[in-house]
């Protein structure tokens, strides 16, 4: 029973969080250990556990055993001449196509084959480096869409570029031409006005869907709340069933025989220290077990999952969550830019597609301009001056501007900018640049 619960929780994480590093990161964070065969030339072959490891839970998610399925000849051997003389090399993965025996349904399984093979594609999908039919793992940044939109121009998938004082403006790119072949750049367009066109239309279509989303979150939260302590239950039973076994074996004995009886006793304490390690772990992980669900969470759940828009711009609803609702949903996104028009054609998981359009800012223009605003650069070309005359403008009272914060672009009415510029507040800079400071001195190089 222990070993089955703890396979079905390998499954279960990767259902959840879809990649096998978060996976063997929760497992190893909770303490969770899995069992594995250790072959003993002694004792033969014996279960043993341990604390996972990558290719353990790669392994559990790869295998079609464990989807009811029985398979045989999944790797071969390879035979080359190397000088003069035949070298085998073996353990070479197979296509499945060429694998010698394939029975599904075989015997009981954790998954069904779907499930399976759906397990197949998302781990394919979240490898990195693997050509442009990958999107990739999730990383980190707030750009929602990387890794699913590819050029519609040239086929390669789109990249992720980050500016700013802050680095959080963000940009669409698409530059394999040109790293590959010399050419020039492709297309390139911000992140802002696209991102919420998709995720509005996302939030759209998944609305139908949002109550049955609240009461799956609500049924998520007391199972992820209950495996932790279920698996130290299990611990705890198996440990107490070894030290009651090596207590038998101990009264067993005769009393007589010191060596075998030193050595049962030995192994008796040591059963007995587990289970009091084990003891006290279910004692922390109570202490330690977030409380269930109140009246007002489900309630405030539940009136999320009726306006997912209200859900999908939570404060608490971070741009890693984004990523994976916009996966679970989408294919990938064909993107094109036709003049001042970013053209999305939406490719969803179920085959569907959804043509979207977005206007895009043309060179020099920006939202500002229709709310009667202008850049920092533009103020200084209106007024005649350079952009550290108008920061000074600004520090000294003379021109009204504001940030949304530190480092944030200056908000300028143009109609300010127009008043000074005609003629209003006296303007006590000069337009030549600021003089030579007499301080710094001047390298002559040979």
């Amino acid at each position: 029973l222990r070993v089955r619960e703890a396979i079905a929780l390998v499954f279960a994480r990767f259902a959840e969080m879809q990649s096998i590093r978060q996976v063997h990161l929760s497992l190893r964070a909770e303490q969770i250990m899995l069992p594995c065969v250790n072959h003993r030339r002694d004792e033969g072959p014996v279960l043993v556990w341990k604390m996972p490891v990558y290719n353990t839970i790669h392994h559990l998610l790869t295998n079609p055993i464990y989807a009811g399925a029985y398979a045989f000849g999944r790797t071969g051997s390879r035979t080359t001449i190397e000088n003069g003389r035949k070298r085998i090399v073996r353990g070479f993965r197979k296509e499945r196509a060429d694998w010698d025996v394939l029975i599904l349904d075989h015997h009981a399984g954790y998954l069904s084959w779907a499930e399976f093979e759906r397990n197949l594609r998302l781990i394919a999908d979240n490898a990195n480096g693997m050509g442009m039919k990958a999107r990739g793992a999730l990383r980190k940044g707030e750009l929602i869409l990387a890794g699913l939109l590819r050029c519609g121009h040239c086929g390669r998938k789109l990249h992720v570029a980050y500016s700013g004082r802050d680095g959080n403006t963000g940009r669409y790119h698409c530059r394999g031409a040109m790293i590959n072949h010399g050419a020039g750049p492709c297309i390139s367009f911000g992140s802002l006005r696209v991102d919420q066109a998709v995720g509005a239309e996302v939030v759209r279509l998944l609305q139908p869907l949002g109550v049955e989303a609240a009461l799956q979150a609500i049924s998520t939260h007391s199972l992820n709340c209950d495996a932790k302590r279920r698996h130290v239950e299990l611990s705890l039973e198996q440990a107490r069933f070894e030290a009651r076994r090596m207590q038998r074996q101990y009264d067993a004995v005769d009393p007589d025989n010191r060596l075998v009886a030193g050595e049962l006793e030995r192994r008796w304490n040591d059963a007995l220290a587990a289970v009091s390690a084990i003891e006290y772990e279910l004692e922390v992980a109570a202490r330690q077990q977030p409380d269930a669900i109140s009246d007002d969470e489900r309630r405030n759940l539940m009136a999320m999952g009726a306006d997912i828009a209200a859900a999908w711009e939570h404060p608490r609803a971070t741009a890693a969550t984004r990523k994976r609702i916009l996966r679970a949903v989408l294919n990938e996104i064909v993107v094109r830019v036709e003049g001042d028009q970013i053209e999305l054609l939406l490719h969803w998981q179920g085959g569907d597609h959804t043509a979207l359009t977005v206007q895009k800012n043309k060179t020099r223009q920006h939202r500002w301009a229709a709310r009667g605003e202008v850049t920092l650069a533009e103020a200084a070309d209106l007024i005649g001056r350079s952009a550290m005359s108008v920061r000074r403008m600004i520090q000294d009272g003379i021109l009204r501007a504001r940030q949304h914060c530190k480092g944030a672009p200056w908000i300028i009415k143009r109609s300010d900018v127009e008043a000074i510029a005609a003629g209003g507040p006296a303007i006590p800079y000069a337009k030549r640049p600021p003089p030579p400071n007499p301080d710094q001195t001047v390298i002559k190089f040979q």
